[in-house]
């Protein structure tokens, strides 16, 4: 091999280089972005579910004060119909 083959096996060898550096930083960039998509996603989720959470917690609300209301209205008839008899 002379001096010319040399240059053109080095050459040829920091293009490859250079290629599967660019490659990974590629994949890198990717897969940043990737579970910087994932993250947000996960927030959305998170969000999602204190919002059911404070709806549930509403509506368990609701419930009891609709069945205190509902045991007084059966209390009071209870009373009425022991005076009754």
């Amino acid at each position: 091999m002379n001096g010319t083959d040399w240059v053109g096996v080095a050459g040829a060898g920091g293009f490859f280089l250079f290629m599967i550096v660019a490659v990974r930083q590629l994949a890198a960039t990717w897969r940043a972005r990737m579970l910087a998509a994932r993250e947000e996603q996960y927030k959305q989720l998170t969000l999602k579910y204190a919002q059911l959470l404070e709806d549930s917690v509403e509506i368990q609300r609701r419930s009891m004060e609709e069945l205190t209301q509902a045991r007084l209205s059966i209390a009071s008839m209870e009373k009425m119909m022991r005076e009754i008899e």
